[in-house]
Protein backbone atom coordinates (compact mmCIF):
# COMPACT_ATOMS: atom_id res chain seq x y z
CA UNK A 1 0.00 0.00 0.00
CA UNK A 2 1.11 3.56 -0.45
CA UNK A 3 0.40 4.40 3.03
CA UNK A 4 -1.71 2.83 6.19
CA UNK A 5 -4.56 4.57 7.57
CA UNK A 6 -6.22 4.22 10.82
CA UNK A 7 -9.98 3.56 10.64
CA UNK A 8 -10.21 3.93 14.33
CA UNK A 9 -12.04 7.42 14.22
CA UNK A 10 -14.43 5.83 11.97
CA UNK A 11 -15.14 3.03 13.18
CA UNK A 12 -15.85 5.16 16.50
CA UNK A 13 -18.21 7.21 15.12
CA UNK A 14 -20.05 4.74 14.02
CA UNK A 15 -20.76 3.12 17.53
CA UNK A 16 -21.59 5.88 18.98
CA UNK A 17 -25.43 5.65 17.66
CA UNK A 18 -27.01 1.99 18.12
CA UNK A 19 -28.82 0.38 15.84
CA UNK A 20 -31.75 -1.82 16.74
CA UNK A 21 -30.11 -4.57 16.93
CA UNK A 22 -27.52 -3.12 19.00
CA UNK A 23 -30.00 -1.54 21.05
CA UNK A 24 -31.33 -5.27 22.06
CA UNK A 25 -28.62 -6.54 23.22
CA UNK A 26 -27.93 -3.58 25.16
CA UNK A 27 -31.53 -3.30 26.82
CA UNK A 28 -31.10 -7.00 27.86
CA UNK A 29 -27.38 -6.83 29.65
CA UNK A 30 -29.34 -3.66 31.23
CA UNK A 31 -32.53 -5.73 32.79
CA UNK A 32 -30.56 -8.30 34.19
CA UNK A 33 -27.70 -5.95 35.80
CA UNK A 34 -31.23 -4.30 37.18
CA UNK A 35 -32.19 -7.66 38.73
CA UNK A 36 -28.85 -8.36 39.99
CA UNK A 37 -28.50 -5.09 41.88
CA UNK A 38 -32.00 -5.64 43.62
CA UNK A 39 -31.02 -8.93 44.52
CA UNK A 40 -27.66 -7.69 45.75
CA UNK A 41 -30.15 -5.04 48.24
CA UNK A 42 -32.01 -7.87 49.69
CA UNK A 43 -28.71 -10.25 49.98
CA UNK A 44 -26.19 -7.95 51.52
CA UNK A 45 -26.01 -7.17 56.01
CA UNK A 46 -23.87 -6.96 58.51
CA UNK A 47 -21.31 -9.31 58.84
CA UNK A 48 -20.80 -10.59 55.21
CA UNK A 49 -17.74 -9.57 52.79
CA UNK A 50 -18.01 -8.09 50.18
CA UNK A 51 -17.20 -10.55 48.10
CA UNK A 52 -20.22 -12.80 48.86
CA UNK A 53 -22.61 -9.85 48.12
CA UNK A 54 -20.57 -10.09 44.86
CA UNK A 55 -20.65 -13.66 44.22
CA UNK A 56 -24.52 -13.43 44.59
CA UNK A 57 -24.77 -9.98 41.92
CA UNK A 58 -22.98 -12.23 39.56
CA UNK A 59 -24.61 -15.73 39.87
CA UNK A 60 -27.76 -13.33 39.06
CA UNK A 61 -25.47 -12.25 35.54
CA UNK A 62 -24.72 -16.08 35.01
CA UNK A 63 -28.32 -17.31 35.60
CA UNK A 64 -29.90 -15.14 34.13
CA UNK A 65 -27.45 -15.98 30.65
CA UNK A 66 -24.48 -13.29 30.70
CA UNK A 67 -21.10 -15.14 30.10
CA UNK A 68 -18.96 -12.29 31.55
CA UNK A 69 -19.32 -9.08 33.25
CA UNK A 70 -18.76 -5.67 31.68
CA UNK A 71 -15.90 -4.70 33.90
CA UNK A 72 -14.71 -5.67 37.21
CA UNK A 73 -17.04 -5.67 40.15
CA UNK A 74 -17.07 -2.61 42.96
CA UNK A 75 -18.45 -3.56 45.86
CA UNK A 76 -17.12 -1.14 48.05
CA UNK A 77 -18.09 -1.17 51.56
CA UNK A 78 -18.02 1.89 54.47
CA UNK A 79 -14.60 3.85 54.19
CA UNK A 80 -13.75 1.83 50.80
CA UNK A 81 -16.99 4.19 48.91
CA UNK A 82 -14.76 6.65 48.91
CA UNK A 83 -12.11 4.98 46.38
CA UNK A 84 -13.06 5.23 43.10
CA UNK A 85 -12.14 2.23 41.50
CA UNK A 86 -11.82 -0.19 44.62
CA UNK A 87 -11.24 -3.74 43.30
CA UNK A 88 -10.41 -5.97 46.27
CA UNK A 89 -14.07 -6.48 47.64
CA UNK A 90 -12.61 -8.56 50.71
CA UNK A 91 -13.70 -6.22 53.52
CA UNK A 92 -15.98 -7.63 55.71
CA UNK A 93 -19.09 -5.25 56.52
CA UNK A 94 -20.49 -3.74 59.78
CA UNK A 95 -23.25 -2.23 60.78
CA UNK A 96 -23.64 1.48 59.85
CA UNK A 97 -21.60 1.06 56.68
CA UNK A 98 -22.76 2.07 53.44
CA UNK A 99 -21.96 -0.57 50.23
CA UNK A 100 -21.52 1.04 47.05
CA UNK A 101 -21.77 -1.60 43.95
CA UNK A 102 -20.78 -0.64 40.66
CA UNK A 103 -21.04 -3.79 38.70
CA UNK A 104 -23.15 -4.30 34.73
CA UNK A 105 -23.56 -7.58 33.10
CA UNK A 106 -22.42 -8.18 29.16
CA UNK A 107 -25.16 -9.86 27.32
CA UNK A 108 -24.31 -10.47 22.98
CA UNK A 109 -21.12 -8.08 23.59
CA UNK A 110 -23.41 -5.04 25.05
CA UNK A 111 -22.34 -3.80 28.55
CA UNK A 112 -24.46 -2.95 31.26
CA UNK A 113 -23.28 0.09 33.90
CA UNK A 114 -25.20 0.55 36.95
CA UNK A 115 -23.92 2.15 40.52
CA UNK A 116 -26.28 2.00 43.20
CA UNK A 117 -25.28 3.01 46.98
CA UNK A 118 -26.97 1.61 50.06
CA UNK A 119 -27.27 0.81 53.49
CA UNK A 120 -26.19 -2.66 54.49
CA UNK A 121 -28.41 -2.64 57.57
CA UNK A 122 -31.23 -1.25 55.35
CA UNK A 123 -31.58 2.04 57.34
CA UNK A 124 -29.47 5.42 56.64
CA UNK A 125 -28.22 7.16 58.88
CA UNK A 126 -29.04 10.97 58.90
CA UNK A 127 -26.14 12.01 57.93
CA UNK A 128 -25.85 9.07 54.60
CA UNK A 129 -29.03 10.25 54.27
CA UNK A 130 -28.31 13.88 53.95
CA UNK A 131 -25.34 13.43 51.66
CA UNK A 132 -27.62 10.84 49.43
CA UNK A 133 -30.60 13.09 48.95
CA UNK A 134 -27.71 15.80 47.46
CA UNK A 135 -26.35 12.96 44.99
CA UNK A 136 -30.02 11.79 43.77
CA UNK A 137 -30.79 15.42 43.12
CA UNK A 138 -27.77 15.71 40.75
CA UNK A 139 -28.00 12.68 39.14
CA UNK A 140 -31.31 13.02 38.24
CA UNK A 141 -30.31 17.20 37.22
CA UNK A 142 -28.44 14.84 34.99
CA UNK A 143 -30.68 12.95 33.61
CA UNK A 144 -32.94 15.99 32.86
CA UNK A 145 -29.75 17.44 30.79
CA UNK A 146 -29.81 14.25 28.69
CA UNK A 147 -31.85 15.39 25.20
CA UNK A 148 -31.32 15.67 21.65
CA UNK A 149 -30.00 18.71 20.54
CA UNK A 150 -28.46 19.72 24.19
CA UNK A 151 -24.37 19.32 24.40
CA UNK A 152 -22.73 16.30 25.92
CA UNK A 153 -21.42 18.65 28.55
CA UNK A 154 -24.60 20.06 29.74
CA UNK A 155 -25.68 16.78 31.78
CA UNK A 156 -22.32 17.28 34.01
CA UNK A 157 -23.00 21.09 34.43
CA UNK A 158 -26.38 20.09 35.95
CA UNK A 159 -25.10 17.65 38.08
CA UNK A 160 -22.51 19.62 39.38
CA UNK A 161 -24.57 22.82 40.02
CA UNK A 162 -26.61 20.55 42.37
CA UNK A 163 -23.44 18.93 43.64
CA UNK A 164 -22.47 22.13 44.50
CA UNK A 165 -25.60 23.72 46.51
CA UNK A 166 -25.86 20.65 48.32
CA UNK A 167 -22.40 20.30 49.53
CA UNK A 168 -22.58 24.52 50.08
CA UNK A 169 -26.07 23.68 52.15
CA UNK A 170 -23.89 21.08 54.20
CA UNK A 171 -21.29 22.91 55.53
CA UNK A 172 -18.57 21.33 53.02
CA UNK A 173 -17.90 24.57 50.72
CA UNK A 174 -16.67 27.86 52.12
CA UNK A 175 -18.14 29.66 49.29
CA UNK A 176 -21.33 30.35 47.48
CA UNK A 177 -22.32 28.35 44.62
CA UNK A 178 -21.12 30.30 41.35
CA UNK A 179 -17.34 31.07 43.23
CA UNK A 180 -17.20 27.20 43.80
CA UNK A 181 -18.27 26.56 40.42
CA UNK A 182 -15.76 28.52 39.24
CA UNK A 183 -12.90 27.57 40.99
CA UNK A 184 -14.07 23.57 41.06
CA UNK A 185 -14.21 23.67 44.85
CA UNK A 186 -16.84 20.61 44.59
CA UNK A 187 -13.84 18.49 42.95
CA UNK A 188 -12.55 18.18 46.50
CA UNK A 189 -15.45 15.84 46.96
CA UNK A 190 -16.21 15.00 43.35
CA UNK A 191 -13.13 14.34 41.40
CA UNK A 192 -14.32 12.48 38.38
CA UNK A 193 -16.81 13.18 35.37
CA UNK A 194 -20.28 12.83 35.08
CA UNK A 195 -20.82 10.11 32.92
CA UNK A 196 -19.07 8.66 29.24
CA UNK A 197 -20.16 6.80 26.10
CA UNK A 198 -21.78 3.09 26.81
CA UNK A 199 -21.88 0.10 24.38
CA UNK A 200 -19.00 -2.51 23.26
CA UNK A 201 -16.89 -1.59 26.41
CA UNK A 202 -17.88 -0.02 29.16
CA UNK A 203 -16.01 3.09 28.51
CA UNK A 204 -16.92 3.06 24.57
CA UNK A 205 -14.85 4.82 22.07
CA UNK A 206 -16.36 8.02 20.34
CA UNK A 207 -15.14 11.76 20.74
CA UNK A 208 -16.64 14.09 23.28
CA UNK A 209 -15.79 17.32 21.91
CA UNK A 210 -15.90 17.99 17.89
CA UNK A 211 -14.69 21.52 16.63
CA UNK A 212 -13.48 22.11 19.88
CA UNK A 213 -16.45 21.91 21.82
CA UNK A 214 -18.54 19.70 23.53
CA UNK A 215 -20.73 17.70 21.09
CA UNK A 216 -24.21 17.43 20.13
CA UNK A 217 -26.13 14.71 21.72
CA UNK A 218 -28.37 13.11 18.78
CA UNK A 219 -30.50 10.11 18.82
CA UNK A 220 -28.88 6.37 19.55
CA UNK A 221 -26.59 7.18 21.55
CA UNK A 222 -26.06 5.76 25.26
CA UNK A 223 -24.25 6.58 27.78
CA UNK A 224 -24.12 7.07 31.65
CA UNK A 225 -25.35 9.61 33.89
CA UNK A 226 -23.23 8.81 37.02
CA UNK A 227 -22.57 11.79 39.95
CA UNK A 228 -21.22 11.27 43.21
CA UNK A 229 -19.38 12.51 46.37
CA UNK A 230 -16.84 11.07 48.31
CA UNK A 231 -15.81 12.70 51.79
CA UNK A 232 -12.22 11.00 52.75
CA UNK A 233 -12.47 9.39 56.15
CA UNK A 234 -8.74 10.67 56.98
CA UNK A 235 -9.64 14.64 56.37
CA UNK A 236 -10.48 16.87 58.79
CA UNK A 237 -10.01 19.76 56.64
CA UNK A 238 -9.96 20.46 53.17
CA UNK A 239 -7.86 23.28 51.04
CA UNK A 240 -9.38 24.73 48.74
CA UNK A 241 -7.48 27.09 45.84
CA UNK A 242 -8.68 30.54 45.21
CA UNK A 243 -8.53 30.32 41.52
CA UNK A 244 -10.98 30.44 38.42
CA UNK A 245 -10.30 27.52 35.97
CA UNK A 246 -12.32 27.29 32.72
CA UNK A 247 -12.90 24.30 31.02
CA UNK A 248 -12.71 25.73 27.71
CA UNK A 249 -9.02 27.18 28.62
CA UNK A 250 -8.01 23.85 29.94
CA UNK A 251 -8.76 22.28 26.40
CA UNK A 252 -7.16 25.04 24.69
CA UNK A 253 -3.83 24.70 26.31
CA UNK A 254 -3.81 21.03 26.14
CA UNK A 255 -4.27 21.17 22.78
CA UNK A 256 -1.62 23.51 22.11
CA UNK A 257 0.79 22.59 24.51
CA UNK A 258 -0.01 18.65 24.88
CA UNK A 259 -1.37 16.99 27.61
CA UNK A 260 2.01 16.39 29.89
CA UNK A 261 2.97 19.86 29.85
CA UNK A 262 -0.36 21.36 30.19
CA UNK A 263 -0.78 19.17 33.25
CA UNK A 264 2.58 20.08 34.55
CA UNK A 265 1.67 24.03 33.88
CA UNK A 266 -2.23 23.50 35.52
CA UNK A 267 -0.48 21.94 39.18
CA UNK A 268 2.63 25.12 39.09
CA UNK A 269 -0.57 27.80 38.92
CA UNK A 270 -2.68 25.97 41.33
CA UNK A 271 0.40 25.91 44.02
CA UNK A 272 0.89 29.44 43.34
CA UNK A 273 -2.85 30.20 44.28
CA UNK A 274 -4.21 31.55 47.22
CA UNK A 275 -5.33 28.61 49.74
CA UNK A 276 -8.51 28.24 52.00
CA UNK A 277 -8.48 25.87 54.38
CA UNK A 278 -11.96 24.92 55.66
CA UNK A 279 -13.17 21.85 57.95
CA UNK A 280 -14.81 19.19 57.27
CA UNK A 281 -17.52 17.99 59.59
CA UNK A 282 -16.83 14.90 61.60
CA UNK A 283 -20.25 13.24 60.55
CA UNK A 284 -19.90 13.11 57.17
CA UNK A 285 -16.28 11.54 56.87
CA UNK A 286 -15.96 8.38 55.15
CA UNK A 287 -19.19 8.94 53.54
CA UNK A 288 -19.04 7.58 49.63
CA UNK A 289 -22.00 7.88 47.57
CA UNK A 290 -22.32 7.52 43.90
CA UNK A 291 -25.61 6.75 41.75
CA UNK A 292 -25.28 5.58 38.11
CA UNK A 293 -28.13 4.91 35.12
CA UNK A 294 -27.82 4.44 31.47
CA UNK A 295 -29.15 6.31 29.31
CA UNK A 296 -30.27 6.60 25.48
CA UNK A 297 -30.79 9.52 23.70
CA UNK A 298 -34.42 9.03 21.87
CA UNK A 299 -35.43 11.38 18.69
CA UNK A 300 -37.43 13.98 21.26
CA UNK A 301 -36.19 13.40 24.85
CA UNK A 302 -34.19 10.12 26.58
CA UNK A 303 -34.80 6.61 28.17
CA UNK A 304 -33.16 5.76 30.92
CA UNK A 305 -32.46 1.94 30.07
CA UNK A 306 -31.67 0.64 34.00
CA UNK A 307 -34.76 2.18 35.10
CA UNK A 308 -36.47 -0.11 37.76
CA UNK A 309 -33.35 -0.23 39.90
CA UNK A 310 -34.27 1.10 43.40
CA UNK A 311 -32.90 4.02 43.76
CA UNK A 312 -34.52 7.01 45.91
CA UNK A 313 -34.18 6.09 49.56
CA UNK A 314 -37.95 4.76 50.13
CA UNK A 315 -37.31 2.10 47.34
CA UNK A 316 -33.31 1.42 48.33
CA UNK A 317 -34.81 0.45 51.88
CA UNK A 318 -37.84 -1.05 50.62
CA UNK A 319 -35.39 -3.78 48.59
CA UNK A 320 -33.29 -4.01 51.41
CA UNK A 321 -36.66 -5.26 53.58
CA UNK A 322 -37.43 -8.20 51.45
CA UNK A 323 -35.78 -11.50 51.79
CA UNK A 324 -33.05 -12.67 49.60
CA UNK A 325 -33.59 -14.79 46.82
CA UNK A 326 -30.28 -16.62 47.12
CA UNK A 327 -29.30 -18.76 49.81
CA UNK A 328 -27.01 -16.93 52.40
Amino acid sequence: PVRVEDPGPILHELRLRRSPAELARQRRACVISREAHTEAMRYARPGLYENQVQAALEFVFRTNGSPRNGYPSIVASGPNACILHYSANTRRMKDGDLLLIDAGCEWGYHSADITRTFPVNGRFTAPQRAIYEVVLRAQLAGVAAARPGNRYEAVHEAARRVLTEGLLALGLLPRGVDESLAMHHYREFYMHGTGHWLGMDVHDVGDYRLVRKSRVLEPGMVFTVEPGLYVDPERETATFHLREYSEDEMWERRLRLGMTAAKKLEDEEKAKAEKLVHPIPKEFRGIGVRIEDDLLVTAEACEVLTAGTPKTIEEIERACSEPPRLPR
